[in-house]
């Protein structure tokens, strides 16, 4: 990953996904960029509950667009077992992974 290029934070660009219609802007907003990171507090509760769909839409899409997205959430286990699972699923996944620290997700996105 090319470190010149910017790392869009939600939480100082005014992203949230709160919505499966939230997703497209945050994709558009990365365009360009390194990647996306996103804490659990710009993130609709539905997102943690894999049976929404929500999440799967969202990982799909940055997904087809090759875009890096960091999620942040300290503490998964908090949302169960399935997002224990989800998060360890991704651990090495190419596009989409799950990070418990702002900073361990930077230094993915920076190619560190």
């Amino acid at each position: 990953m090319n470190e010149d290029r910017r790392i869009v934070i939600a939480a100082d660009s005014g992203i949230s996904i709160k919505s499966i219609n939230d997703i497209s802007e945050a994709v558009g907003a990365c365009f360009g960029a390194a990647g996306l990171i996103i804490t659990e507090d710009e993130l609709a509760p539905e997102l943690f509950d894999l049976q929404s769909g929500l999440a799967g839409e969202l990982f799909q899409k940055f997904t087809n667009y090759d875009l890096r997205l960091a999620i942040v959430v300290p503490d998964v286990g908090k949302y169960g077992e399935r997002l224990i699972e989800l998060a360890s699923e991704h651990a090495t996944h190419r596009t989409v992974r799950v990070f418990d620290t702002i900073d361990s997700a930077q230094k993915w996105m920076s190619g560190r």
